[in-house]
C-alpha cells in the first residue's frame, strides 16, 4: 500500500477512539472504569488470539507484558484517574503531549533524528487541542495532572517500543498479544478495587461490543500496523484526531454548541497533523516478509 493509504488507515484508529467518551457516558454504567476496561481489552484480545491461532513464544512473553502494560493497563488506568480528577479538556490537553514525548523517546530508543518541523507541528497540535477543549472551568489538581502526564508518557513509550520490538508475525497477532496481556493485568485490579458490575442491559452490551470489537480489536490493529510502517512521531500526531472526533460527535449527536475558538482549535489540530506527516515523509519503513523459520518458531 502507498504511504497516504497507510496514514489514512492509521488515522481511523484515533478517529474512532474519539467515540469512546460518547459511548461510555451514553451506553455504559458509571463508576466501573477498570472493569469496563477489562471487558474492552480481554475479550477482544482472546477473540483475536482464537482467530489468528498464534501465541507469543516464550522469548517474547516479557516484551508482550511490558507493551500490554504501557499501551493498555497502565495507560488506561492513568487515563481514568486523570478523567476523574481533572476537567475533560485539561486531561485531553495533557494527553496530547504524547506526540512531543514520542519525538524525544524515538530519538533515544530508535535513533530517529529530531526535526524542527516535527517539533513545531507537535507544539501547534497541543495548542490546538487546548483551544478546542479548555474552558474557563479548567482546574489543575496535582494528582490528576501527574496521572495525565504519566498516561501520555506510558502511551508514548508503548508506541516507540512497539516499533522497536517488531515480532515476525502479522499486526493482528501482535495486537492480540498486547490486548490479552493488558486485559489480564487489569483483571485483578478490577476484582480488588471495584464492586461487581450490575446486570448489563442490551444498551450496555452494545456499547461494550462497540468498544471491544471496533474500539479495541479493529482500531489497535490499525494502530500497531501503522506503527510498523510509519515513523512513530508521525503516528503519534495522528492521535490528535481523537479529541477532534469527540467534539464533532458531541456537536452532531448531543447538540453541544461549538464556539469560534473551538473551531479554530480544530483547524489548528488538523493542520498540525498534516504538517506532522510532511515532517516525516521519506522515513517510512516496510515490514519484511516473515520467513519460514520464523513461522515454525511461532507456531511451535
Amino acid at each position: 500500500m502507498t504511504r497516504p493509504t497507510d496514514i489514512l488507515l492509521t488515522a481511523l484508529a484515533p478517529a474512532i477512539w474519539g467515540s469512546t467518551y460518547l459511548v461510555t457516558t451514553e451506553a455504559l454504567p458509571a463508576g466501573y472504569p477498570v472493569s469496563l476496561a477489562v471487558l474492552r481489552a480481554l475479550p477482544a484480545g482472546l477473540l483475536l488470539l482464537a482467530a489468528t491461532r498464534c501465541l507469543p513464544p516464550r522469548a517474547w512473553l516479557g516484551r508482550v507484558v511490558v507493551l500490554g502494560a504501557l499501551n493498555f493497563a497502565l495507560f488506561w488506568s492513568l487515563l481514568f484517574v486523570a478523567a476523574y480528577r481533572l476537567p475533560g479538556g485539561v486531561a485531553a490537553t495533557l494527553g496530547s503531549f504524547q506526540a512531543l514525548i514520542v519525538i524525544v523517546l524515538a530519538r533515544g530508543i530508535l535513533g530517529t533524528p529530531i526535526r524542527a518541523l516535527a517539533l513545531l507541528s507537535a507544539l501547534a497540535g497541543i495548542g490546538g487541542v487546548a483551544l478546542l477543549l479548555l474552558g474557563p472551568e479548567a482546574a489543575l489538581d496535582p494528582v490528576g495532572v501527574a496521572a495525565g502526564i504519566g498516561g501520555a508518557v506510558s502511551m508514548a513509550a508503548g508506541t516507540v517500543l512497539s516499533r522497536k520490538w517488531q515480532p515476525p508475525v502479522p499486526a493482528l497477532s501482535f495486537t492480540a498479544w498486547q490486548l490479552t496481556a493488558g486485559g489480564l493485568l487489569l483483571l485483578p485490579v478490577a476484582l480488588v478495587a471495584e464492586p461487581p458490575l450490575p446486570s448489563l442491559t442490551v444498551t450496555n452490551l452494545a456499547g461494550l461490543a462497540w468498544l471491544g470489537l471496533v474500539g479495541a480489536a479493529l482500531t489497535y490493529w490499525l494502530w500497531f500496523r501503522g506503527i510498523a510502517r510509519i515513523e512513530p512521531g508521525a503516528v503519534s500526531m495522528l492521535g490528535m484526531m481523537s479529541p477532534v472526533t469527540a467534539v464533532a460527535l458531541g456537536w452532531l449527536w448531543l447538540g453541544q454548541a461549538l464556539s469560534p475558538t473551538q473551531i479554530a482549535g480544530a483547524c489548528i489540530v488538523l493542520g498540525a497533523v498534516w504538517v506532522g506527516q510532511l515532517a516525516s515523509r521519506g522515513h517510512a519503513v516496510r515490514l519484511k516478509p516473515m520467513s519460514r523459520g520464523a513461522r515454525r518458531v511461532l507456531s511451535a
